[in-house]
């Protein structure tokens, strides 16, 4: 008995394909989700949700764009001073004071506004809240009485050696050593000039003023010059170190960009088909720039510091290290995929090899590398900001120091704008040569 396969129609082969491709497009959507569920419980997110504090991103927004006054009494000593953001820099002269703080003896009243008052005196300090009443602190014994009504607020928190309140007005702290208030204002206080500065305190019309007619500040030079150092040499926010900074950093991008390119453009050349004919050479070669490519920058910059010590030339050559393997790789295909027939006019010349890839080659691929090279330029520079946190140099190891200190927050809100700023500033310049050099515009 003779059996005759069965063979489908092709009505139902059709069917049988529409069946196949809605199961395939019903499965990618149910492996994502899958996927997405798999991510929601390893990485915590539920419980990184319950974890989040909204309350401390406003504190840290808040000074981000503000600045406090520390008002400060030695618990041994009796000395009261007022220093902006508590630092020696900041300090008010000796016997001076906002006018929102009043000495008379051994008594100092710090009226925080809105009814906020705070009182030091020799049997300790107190803090009257409006609303809430007399917080009172008193050293005894070894520790500290405190005597406020019951029950205690969130905002209070008090130990045996420590007692904290945090209002709307300010903050208070009360140790055995000192008591300290802080107040809080908008701004970033003593950014053009500190409180020793002759022209601390003065609005724009004084300043034009003084520099327009105004009698000499310093008998040495003429007020805008004088205007000038103190900004410069700001001992607070130290623009002339934060102007090196980020000169540093962009010279960390210039130099690793570069120097890239220049090392990379003949090692493109010998790793390209059709012009080194020896095809474990090119393998070797593109074996060194997957690996170089393949270590992250950051990995190259830790193990240089290590080798060479920290410092921005460190934080140059991990950039040309990493960028040797990305331009390796992209020059040369852009070199395997020139029209042949402009390089076999130049050889029917009786060029050599030096002078084809330098007549007939390079021209072909000079725009292509040109634009390569300056958007890696504009990626660089903001690499070399964490480049620089590593390795010690330009303004990433400045916002990192402003940042460990966990006080000086309105700093690294400047230092991050400036970095916007030089990031705007390097795509605007990129740009502006990629017009010139490519298009010729």
């Amino acid at each position: 008995m003779t059996t005759i396969p069965y063979a489908p129609s092709g009505a139902e082969a059709l069917l049988d394909r529409l069946r196949r491709r809605r199961r395939i497009a019903l499965a990618i959507p149910a492996l994502l989700l899958v996927y997405l569920g798999y991510v929601v419980l390893a990485f915590d997110i539920p419980g990184l949700a319950q974890r989040a504090r909204m309350e401390n991103a406003a504190i840290l927004l808040s000074d981000f764009l503000s600045h406090k006054v520390h008002v400060t009494r030695d618990n041994r000593s009796g000395a009261v001073s007022a220093a902006v953001e508590g630092e020696a820099k900041g300090r008010y002269p000796d016997g001076s004071y906002p006018d929102w703080v009043r000495v008379q003896g051994a008594v100092t009243t710090i009226d925080l506004g809105a009814g906020h008052v705070v009182t030091y005196d020799p049997a300790g300090a107190r803090y009257v809240v409006p609303g809430y009443g007399t917080i009172d602190i008193a050293p005894e014994g070894g520790g500290l009485r405190l005597t406020a009504p019951l029950p205690l607020p969130d905002w209070i928190s008090a130990t045996d050696n420590r007692v904290s309140v945090t209002t709307a007005q300010g903050r208070f702290a009360y140790t055995r050593a000192k008591v300290e208030t802080f107040r809080y204002f908008p701004g970033w206080e003593l950014f053009f000039f500190t409180l020793d500065s002759p022209f601390h305190g003065k609005g724009p019309l004084e300043l034009a003023g003084l520099v327009l007619w105004g009698e000499r500040v310093d008998p040495a030079r003429a007020n805008i010059a004088a205007m000038a150092g103190d900004f410069w040499f700001n001992p607070m926010w130290r623009h002339g170190d934060v102007a090196w900074a980020i000169f540093e950093t962009m010279l960390m991008a210039i130099l690793g960009t570069f120097g890239a390119a220049v090392l990379s453009l003949p090692l493109a050349f010998l790793a390209a088909r059709g012009v080194n004919p020896l095809g474990p050479a090119r393998f070797a070669l593109r074996r060194v720039f997957d690996f170089v490519r393949g270590v992250d920058g950051l990995i190259w910059t830790i193990i240089l510091s290590r080798a060479w010590g920290p410092g921005p030339m460190t934080g140059a050559l991990a950039i040309l290290i990493t960028d040797m393997g990305s331009f390796g790789k992209t020059f040369s295909e852009a070199v395997e995929n020139i029209d042949e027939k402009q390089v076999e006019g130049i050889r029917s010349t009786g060029a050599n090899g030096v002078q084809r890839a330098r007549f007939g080659m390079l021209p072909q691929i000079l725009p292509v590398l040109l634009s390569q090279v300056l958007y890696a330029l504009e990626s660089n520079t903001r690499s070399a900001t964490v480049v620089g946190a590593i390795v010690g140099g330009g303004i990433g190891l400045l916002l990192t120091q402003a940042i460990q200190t966990q006080k000086d927050w309105e700093e690294v809100c400047y230092y991050m704008v400036l970095i916007v700023l030089m990031v705007m500033a390097m795509d605007s310049l990129s740009g502006w040569l990629r017009r010139k050099l490519i298009k010729g515009a």
